[in-house]
């Protein structure tokens, strides 16, 4: 493996390409909105009798507000949006889970409007200051046991621990393996995720948390699939070595199903019924 690529996050301009994003996201809201609005989608069909109509409509009519009027357009590129998207025209409403939290979290839960979108956020002071603008939003505050600068020793060394290898791999209580994120809030571990989304924590200098223990994690929930069909899970981001080495390895290139720009995106399937002849690896 080689040295871990320490680097900065990209700042968000005002410009001809921000403004497109921006078009593009009010205009991706507006389609779904249309059909839930109009009351014969099909987004309805598998809608839990608690879920009523006016709250998906209202969530997006709040997100397209909050985009038609503000500067700041979230940072992944249209044709990476675009990947997440059509991942939710198709699997929406359903459950998705999020690593990070951010000026992009009102469109993702958005447009997954009527079913379970979950954000999971390291840093305190950002945390409260997205829901001081957004209270709807579903998130947790949650930390990390692992520095960025840990991710070669990790990568080297977590063959060494059975509880991090199949089938015995975990992740509630799994304080052994150190890959595993073990504290999670409970409804983390209890809710079936169909799409994850790794675009966080922080992983671009030394002492940040890194991406590490949020891709092993992905992987795991996604093994662990109780329910029919592939868990899809995306990664952002994929140009730094510590994103591209760790999802080669516990994310897979058989499952690699697409990418654009800094995007990747695989379908996962459960390990039940999946599994090798060589039960202690992941790919």
């Amino acid at each position: 493996m080689g040295t871990t690529a320490v680097l900065n996050r990209p700042v968000t301009t005002l410009s001809v390409a921000a403004s497109a994003a921006a078009a593009f996201l009010f205009s991706g809201v507006l389609f779904l909105s249309t059909f839930i609005l109009r009351g014969d989608s099909p987004f309805f069909c598998s809608l839990p009798p608690s879920i009523h109509p006016h709250q998906p409509a209202d969530e997006l009519l709040s997100a397209i507000f909050h985009y038609a009027t503000s500067s700041i357009v979230p940072q992944q590129s249209r044709s990476e949006i675009s990947i997440s998207l059509n991942i939710l025209r198709r699997r929406s409403p359903c459950n998705f889970l999020v690593f990070g939290l951010g000026h992009d979290s009102p469109m993702w839960s958005a447009f997954n409007a009527g079913g379970t979108t979950v954000f999971l956020e390291e840093d305190p002071k950002w945390f409260q200051f997205v829901l001081r603008d957004f209270p709807t939003l579903r998130a947790h505050n949650i930390r990390y046991p692992t520095k960025l600068s840990e991710a070669n020793d990790l990568i080297r060394t977590y063959r060494s621990e059975p509880e991090c290898l199949p089938p015995r791999a975990h992740l509630k209580g799994n304080r052994r393996c150190r890959l595993a994120l073990a504290d999670l809030p409970t409804e983390i571990y209890e809710t079936e995720w169909d799409l994850i989304m790794i675009d966080a924590p922080k992983g671009y200098f030394a002492e940040a948390p890194g991406r590490m223990g949020a891709i092993y994690s992905a992987a795991i929930m996604a093994r662990g699939r109780r329910g029919e069909g592939l868990t899809d899970v995306v990664l952002h981001d994929v140009e730094r070595n510590v994103e591209k080495t760790y999802a080669m390895e516990f994310l897979c290139k058989k499952y690699l199903v697409e990418g654009s720009g800094r995007l990747w995106h695989f379908q996962i399937p459960a390990a039940r019924g999946n599994e090798t002849s060589t039960m202690d690896e992941f790919c």
